[in-house]
Formats: C-alpha cells, sequence, structure tokens
C-alpha cells in the first residue's frame, strides 16, 4: 500500500537527480551556517556539489519524458540499440555524424545518422529514451539547453540539433 499517488510518485521520479541535489545543497548549507571550522569548510564543497546536482538534474527532467512509447532503447558501452515494434537497429556514439528531432513524426523522433547506414529513428517517449542524454551530451559542440529547447519547442519541420562535420554553409546556424 502506497500513501503516494502514482502521479505525484511519476513527478519525484522525474525530478530525482534534482530534488537530491537540493537536498544536499541544503545539509551542506546547514554545515557552513552552523558549526564552524572544519565541518564548515567541508560545507562549501557539499554545498556546491548539491548546486551542480540541481543544474544536471533539472536538465535530465527536461529531457525526460513518459516512457510508455513505442519500443525499447539500450545504451551499452556506447552502442544505442533501439528494438521497436515496426523498426530498429544500432548506431555507435562515437560515430555519429548527425542528431536530428522530427517533431513531424508521432510521437516526435530523435533520428540518429551514422555514415553507411539507414538513419535509426527512435521515438523520444521510448523505454528507455532517458539513457540518450548521456551519450547526448558526450557530443562534441552539443549545445545542451539548445537541444532541451527544440525538444520543449514546436517545430514544424526537422532540426539539426549536432553534425560532426557541418554540411551547410558557414554562414548558416543550426538552430
Amino acid at each position: 500500500m502506497s500513501f503516494i499517488r502514482p502521479a505525484a510518485r511519476v513527478a519525484l521520479y522525474r525530478w530525482r537527480e534534482a530534488l537530491t541535489g537540493v537536498v544536499i545543497a541544503l545539509v551542506g548549507l546547514s554545515w557552513i551556517t552552523g558549526p564552524r571550522g572544519l565541518l564548515g569548510l567541508v560545507g562549501w564543497g557539499v554545498f556546491v556539489l548539491g548546486i551542480a546536482l540541481v543544474v544536471i538534474g533539472v536538465q535530465r527532467a527536461r529531457f525526460r519524458s513518459s516512457s510508455n512509447g513505442p519500443g525499447v532503447v539500450t545504451v551499452d558501452e556506447g552502442q544505442i540499440t533501439y528494438f521497436g515494434p515496426l523498426t530498429g537497429g544500432a548506431v555507435a556514439a562515437r560515430e555519429l555524424e548527425r542528431l536530428t528531432l522530427d517533431p513531424t513524426a508521432r510521437p516526435a523522433h530523435w533520428v540518429l545518422t551514422q555514415p553507411g547506414q539507414p538513419p535509426l529513428q527512435i521515438p523520444i517517449n521510448a523505454a528507455g529514451s532517458d539513457a540518450l542524454f548521456d551519450v547526448f551530451s558526450t557530443l562534441p559542440g552539443l549545445k545542451t539547453e539548445r537541444m532541451l529547447a527544440q525538444l520543449q519547442g514546436k517545430s514544424s519541420h526537422p532540426v539539426v540539433i549536432w553534425e560532426r562535420t557541418p554540411m551547410r554553409p558557414t554562414n548558416q546556424r543550426l538552430h
């Protein structure tokens, strides 16, 4: 028997890193304002760690969506694999050439392009798709905040979020 409503449990689970960071920051703040000396100095480190965890947690929560979409995503040693009801495939994270968000598909899809392979289309709400945040954040030059803004925005056409070698004139921006 649970005393927490299912919708509240889902919201708490979505924001779990940010909430943990708030608790850690409060512990650090209490050590800073409470006892002086060595514990106060350690409190500053704990406080900064908590604030960093809040920032990362907010980004992760904005990236997550409900995981009741079609298919399953797994990430294992840099290999992104998608098993869907109609399609599927795998790409190596280090060989990604382009990451595109296609909001015209229902539901919206991440399109991962690797040379010599057909593009892998992954619904943003597939089970396990929150693991893609860690993979995407390791792509060199990816602007996380811009990716999150495009994910929350309602674009009417596919948007290139990141590409390794630009295939556009240098005077045109990605977003």
